[in-house]
């Protein structure tokens, strides 16, 4: 393999006609890895089995069956990536709930899912680990995590029914003066963000925000909408390589738990939330988790996505 394939990735699809007792021998013998590089991105979740489009990970040197097809992705630069570290704020058994760092994804691809929340979360567990919503890999903090999928599914129904209630933190550009409700539509689909005004100095705003919709960077682009992107927002922001990191932490969550019925209620400690967070704790412990939606006197700023 070349330098310019390794720094790309290479692909490997490899058709079983008779049963395989080991996988590692079989990949080595097509490509030019060595067979410790191979069991590395394996456990890195970089190999899959199966047949057709149904396909589950390798993650070690196990027989398969004739007929499927062994899947190998190795891309260098993916694998030599080191997660950073999530913190567990609560492990309710079949789901547990993590404050997730910047940089860290929550799902992963083909070519590895070793710097995932997921994975992170299945192996400090000993648990099978379910996604039932994201947070960007810039966006920093809670995340659900399910250890069954009967409870993965209660849990991605009660997001469809937006009956589990997410708080954001973010630090913008400019000074926002009052409350304000966002309406522009994300991909033709509805958007609507709350947004409230905790303190403000140098030029910029921390902001609490509420959203109704949970569309793809929709907080990142109201909030640019408006005039007032996040600080550390290279997509839909004035930030470039080498900015300080996107300010935008999810840090309250709270629903009804699907399995007891019990209220979960979480906000992130103040000594949890990022650095730079840290001069408004004053401002954000006058918050707590309340909600500030129905606040009389907000003014609502209705932009319509003219498709343009």
């Amino acid at each position: 393999m070349s330098d310019a394939q390794r720094s790309r990735g290479q692909e490997y699809h490899l058709l079983l006609d008779e049963y395989c007792d080991d996988p590692v021998d079989h990949l080595a013998e097509h490509c030019s890895l060595s067979k410790q590089q191979i069991k590395q991105a394996m456990q890195k979740g970089a190999a899959w089995v199966g047949v057709g489009n149904k396909v589950k990970h390798l993650r070690r040197n196990r027989g398969i069956k004739a007929g499927n097809t062994l899947h190998f992705y190795y891309n260098p630069k993916i694998l030599s990536e080191q997660p950073p570290t999530p913190t567990l704020i609560s492990d309710q058994q079949q789901y547990s709930i993590w404050f997730k760092p910047y940089g860290m994804y929550a799902q992963g691809s083909k070519w590895g899912d070793h710097c995932t929340i997921a994975r992170w979360a299945e192996r400090q567990l000993d648990r099978p680990s379910f996604i039932v919503h994201r947070l960007d890999r810039a966006t920093s903090g809670l995340i659900i995590v399910a250890h069954s999928k009967t409870t993965a599914a209660k849990l991605a129904k009660l997001f469809e029914q937006h009956s589990i209630r997410k708080r954001y933190l973010a630090i913008c550009r400019g000074i926002l003066h009052e409350p304000t409700t966002v309406t522009l539509a994300i991909d033709d689909k509805p958007a609507c963000s709350h947004l409230q005004p905790l303190h403000s100095d140098a030029d910029q705003t921390l902001v609490c925000v509420d959203i109704d919709t949970g569309r793809k960077h929709q907080i990142r682009k109201h909030l640019a909408a408006i005039g007032h992107p996040i600080i550390g927002d290279r997509l839909h922001g004035d930030a470039k390589q080498g900015d300080i990191d996107l300010q935008l932490c999810a840090f309250h969550l709270d629903f009804m738990c699907p399995n007891s019925g019990d209220n979960i209620d979480i906000t992130v400690k103040l000594e949890q939330l990022p650095d730079s967070y840290q001069r408004y704790t004053q401002s954000i412990a006058a918050i707590g988790g309340e909600t500030n939606k129905s606040e009389p006197g907000r003014r609502t700023d209705s932009l319509i996505n003219s498709g343009d």
